[in-house]
């Protein structure tokens, strides 16, 4: 079984003491390769994926704001971010979108930014990989016009929601929430999508899968949420890993050799 963790935060602290052996854990467990979700603690520091990337050859990044970070930015940001999308293992760019839960940043300046990220993604022929909180209306009409599309990371939805981002060209990537007991509205989600905009993912070091829940998330744990995904669509592990590859391998332009 060859899986691909669509969205992981490996820069986090919580891994320090043994990012090596969390990667070897995951090459285990059948995890081939990584994106590191580029946002780390937010501008002026925009290369935390890149390193990863630099250091792992199983590892590819992205870079961006995340919604908590949006008032952080400066023009600079933008120019940054500009000429870092040009790095060999910068496949997407992201996470970026809106937070309403938290408002750590204003809402006007959450919607600024994302609307900034989603335009050079587009320019530049990028997915966007989006993270949306308690903002689904503004969320989408934000990206209504978006071109290339991208990943809804950790979808939460329910099937209205899932309905309304398939049909705006997105992915959706499922992560441990999938496997929670109440999480009946995602896995109905799940059930709908079509097999060509599935994905899985981790959020680690959040939101660990059952029979890991409440400890720290990490990469190779993916593989019971793969037996959830596979179990909810009447397939086998092995077949829903490969699904769900060669989907990543399409949307971002990285095969696996």
């Amino acid at each position: 079984m060859t899986l691909v963790d669509s969205h992981c935060h490996l820069d986090d602290e919580k891994f320090d003491a043994d990012r090596e052996a969390v990667i070897d854990r995951a090459r285990a467990a059948g995890v081939e390769r990584m994106l590191a979700i580029g946002t780390g603690d937010g501008p002026p520091d925009l290369e935390a994926g890149i390193r990863l990337a630099e250091r792992y050859d199983c590892v590819r990044a992205t870079i961006g704001v995340h919604p908590h970070d949006a008032a952080k930015t400066t023009e600079e940001t933008f120019v940054r971010l500009r000429k870092l999308a040009a790095h060999p293992k910068v496949l997407a760019i992201g996470e970026t979108g809106l937070d309403y839960h938290y408002d750590f940043s204003p809402r006007e300046v959450q919607r600024e930014v994302f609307a900034r990220q989603l335009a050079l993604a587009a320019e530049l022929r990028k997915p966007v990989v989006i993270h949306t909180r308690e903002a689904w209306e503004d969320t989408l009409a934000l990206i209504k016009n978006l071109p290339r599309g991208g990943i809804m990371h950790c979808f939460t939805g329910d099937e209205k929601q899932a309905r309304e981002a398939l049909n705006r060209g997105f992915h959706l990537a499922f992560g441990g929430v999938l496997t929670f007991p109440r999480a009946d509205a995602v896995r109905a989600a799940a059930r709908l999508a079509p097999d060509d905009r599935l994905l899985v993912e981790t959020d680690c070091p959040y939101l660990a899968p059952v029979p890991h829940r409440g400890k720290r998330n990490e990469p190779a744990y993916m593989v019971e949420t793969v037996r959830r995904l596979a179990a909810i669509r009447g397939r086998t592990a092995e077949e829903m890993a490969a699904i769900t590859t060669r989907n990543f391998e399409r949307l971002v332009n990285w095969l696996l050799t």
